[in-house]
């Protein structure tokens, strides 16, 4: 398959341009950073003392400085709403980038975990070195008591070694937990690990405290490598060296020697504060709970939950955050919304599958089991809802949808619900766009799936037609479990009946026939469901047509 220039580059150019940007930084700090410690005259005598091992650590600790205070700006979330919401400060290029926000936080995550332990390593050498090169000369230099004293007693007695630990045990946890099968299987332990990250900081800007590394303040007085009073330069020069140039290389004074003032809370406390000020910001919003107004029971373990808040706004592609104090006060899950508040209608909606702990016990909360000696009671009386609270809305490709000319939503099973919103949105009149035509592919394993949204897509249809526009919007369900296979046997979902297929779609000539139909056009393409279709629609859309259509890719994904 031949790559397009042009297809690649609308997809991966910005987000490599930023990783080529991060990658020299980094690069560019390690080396300075490097080249300072071996080369600078102020540390000409721990450089002797300590070897390579001191230009490494440091070196790897300005990068690790950098990756901390970066790390956790992709995290401020409505932040970065704002920024998406600012057509006139950021493009759509920009925006495009914004939403790969979670790539760039686990690029500097990742990069933490190398260089800690790139750093922890240098550290292990300097305190083995501190041991055995025990300077006499320099006893303020040193960080053992005592030469050939126990390299682990040094680790175990001193601030930076006993945070270094911590931290170390902090990040392992951490980074662990972040795997793919942690968080989907036991998504509460990636939740609560993660948020030992305040701990993390608040020892990160004690580190340094100790003062283990010191440079030297004299160097006029007692330039690096002068000779003492008390030795022989006969020892220090060649016979040709003249005695005047000889007292200029004396040392006037002994070499006097200071910790290095802490910098790291530099690095990070303007983004750590940025964060804080967001966090606050957004359990103020979100402390009001939210009125439960319906939950209704769908096919294939799928609730719809429609809510109603105080001044509640919404854009449609956007997502929120619920908290349930009744299955756990600590724990925030992300859903989609799959309808938003209107000038009619205040009320918005998400629709979760019951998949886990979380889903189940909520699921359990919103619908519990009928009880016997409740039976006789009105059901009005018997319901009552969990208290809710809910944070958002936050920004998401799915947004981009109407801005676009032409745009392909791809769906995979309950990856449908960035894009019932879009639907809603276009059934409701919603105007003001650029969206003139919109294909939507849907993808399920069971025909009881597509009840989900059945009659939004039968509404939907009907009312283009009526308005005489049914090019407007293209549909094309796809089922791909043949057993006990049933038609929609309903009259009123008869327009779905005529455009459900067996089996899976074949992409290539889904997306070639679009390239026909729209030639030199940019189409957006929209993604939310497994990693198969995904992988598979951004190869594709990368690859060169001779339509000379350009299919920009964007990816939904929670996990």
């Amino acid at each position: 398959m031949v790559v397009s220039v042009r297809s690649w580059l609308a997809n991966e150019g910005g987000k490599h341009l930023v990783l080529m940007l991060w990658l020299g930084a980094n690069t560019w700090l390690f080396v300075k950073t490097f080249l300072l410690y071996s080369t600078g005259q102020q540390y000409h005598y721990l450089y002797k003392m300590l070897g390579l091992g001191l230009c490494i650590s440091r070196a790897s600790a300005s990068v690790l400085n950098l990756n901390c205070s970066l790390v956790l700006l992709p995290m401020c979330r409505s932040l970065l709403t704002f920024v998406r919401g600012t057509h006139q400060v950021s493009s759509r290029k920009t925006r495009r980038i914004l939403d790969k926000s979670k790539t760039f936080h686990v690029a500097c995550g990742v990069a933490i975990c190398i260089f800690s332990v790139v750093h922890v390593s240098a550290h292990l050498v300097n305190v083995v070195n501190f041991s055995v090169s025990y300077s006499d000369d320099f006893p303020a230099l040193n960080l053992a008591r005592y030469k050939g004293e126990d390299p682990k007693l040094i680790i175990l007695t001193t601030i930076p070694g006993i945070t270094g630990v911590l931290l170390v045990l902090i990040l392992f946890l951490m980074f662990t937990s972040s795997s793919y099968c942690v968080r989907i299987s036991n998504y509460e332990i990636f939740w609560y690990t993660h948020n030992l990250f305040i701990v993390f900081y608040i020892i990160l800007m004690v580190h340094m405290v100790g003062g283990a590394l010191k440079y030297q303040t004299n160097l006029e007085a007692h330039p690096p490598g002068c000779l003492e009073g008390n030795q022989s330069s006969l020892e220090q020069r060649g016979e040709e060296l003249e005695q005047r140039e000889d007292e200029e290389r004396r040392c006037r004074e002994e070499a006097h020697f200071q910790p290095h003032y802490p910098q790291t809370w530099l690095w990070v406390s303007g983004p750590l504060c940025l964060y804080c000020a967001e966090r606050l910001y957004r359990y103020i919003r979100s402390s009001d709970p939210v009125t439960i107004v319906t939950v209704i029971r769908h096919p294939c373990d799928v609730i719809e939950l429609r809510m109603l808040k105080k001044n509640f706004k919404a854009r449609p592609g956007q997502y929120i955050v619920l908290n349930c104090p009744g299955v756990s006060s600590f724990e925030n899950h992300p859903f989609t919304l799959t309808a938003c508040p209107t000038e009619n209608k205040q009320t918005f909606g998400i629709h979760l599958r019951v998949v886990g702990d979380w889903t189940e016990r909520f699921t359990q909360l919103l619908l519990p089991e009928p009880r016997i000696d409740l039976e006789i009671l009105p059901m009005v009386q018997q319901r009552r809802y969990p208290k809710l609270y809910v944070d958002g809305p936050f920004g998401s490709p799915s947004e981009e949808v109407f801005n676009y000319d032409v745009s392909l939503c791809v769906a995979g099973g309950i990856g449908v619900t960035p894009f019932a919103c879009v639907l809603h949105a276009l059934l409701d009149g919603w105007t003001g766009f650029r969206l003139q035509r919109l294909y939507f592919v849907w993808v399920c394993r069971e025909l009881q799936s597509f009840y989900w949204f059945a009659e939004l897509l039968s509404a939907l249809h009907h009312k283009l037609w009526k308005e005489n526009r049914p090019d407007y919007f293209n549909l094309k369900l796809y089922v791909s479990q043949t057993d006990s296979l049933q038609s929609m046997s309903e009259e009123k979902f008869g327009p779905l009946t005529s455009r459900l297929l067996v089996g899976r779609p074949r992409w290539k000539l889904l997306l070639d026939e679009i390239g026909r139909t729209n030639k030199h056009k940019r189409v957006g393409v929209f993604c939310c469901g497994p990693k198969g279709i995904s992988r598979t629609l951004h190869r594709l859309c990368n690859s060169s047509r001779s339509s000379g259509t350009t299919f920009e890719f964007n990816k939904e994904s929670f996990s």
